[in-house]
């Protein structure tokens, strides 16, 4: 049985500082500082949002599924969800949700994943693995220690995607 804790956000859209709409199969990195608010929307109602997430001065310190489920005892991410780093730190919050659908578990899926998944033919078809390295190699290392490369892919938030967990 999952619990989700659902909050309507009140910041107002109208006061943000960047706005930006991600196309479908793009891919968005920035820097979001302490204390900015992040905020995603789902704006066709049928979108996933696979996320990575970094420290910006260490990017060797990044997000953790592992960490995150075993600092909240559940699976499940909504408002209220402590996003854990590898260090086993506070990353993020989520403060608001209205979806309470986002998976940790089920990982980023990659071209080989996606023929296995729906067929052979499917194998060539984009994958989120793809659009991660992409954002990796076009990242200029601001702030961080050097480039990035596929062994910094890590764990990720799929977020708006249902993935059952049952017995």
């Amino acid at each position: 049985m999952s619990t989700f804790n659902l909050v309507e956000s009140s910041l107002k859209p109208a006061t943000a500082v960047y706005d930006a709409v991600v196309e479908a199969g793009d891919y968005w990195i920035h820097p979001i500082r302490k204390g900015q608010v992040f905020r995603i929307l789902d704006l066709e109602g049928n979108q996933a949002v696979d996320t990575l997430f970094y420290n910006l001065h260490d990017p060797e310190e990044r997000y953790s599924a592992t960490e995150t489920v075993r600092a909240q005892g559940g699976i499940y991410l909504t408002a209220g969800t402590r996003l854990m780093s590898s260090e086993g730190r506070v990353m993020l919050t989520l403060t608001a949700d209205t979806c309470g659908r986002h998976d940790t578990l089920g990982g980023a899926c990659a071209c080989e994943s996606n023929a296995v998944r729906y067929s052979l033919d499917k194998k060539p078809m984009h994958a989120c693995r793809d659009s991660f390295l992409l954002a990796l190699a076009h990242w200029d290392g601001s702030g961080t220690t050097g480039p990035m490369t596929k062994r910094d892919i890590t764990s990720n938030i799929n977020f708006f995607i249902n993935v059952p967990v049952t017995p």
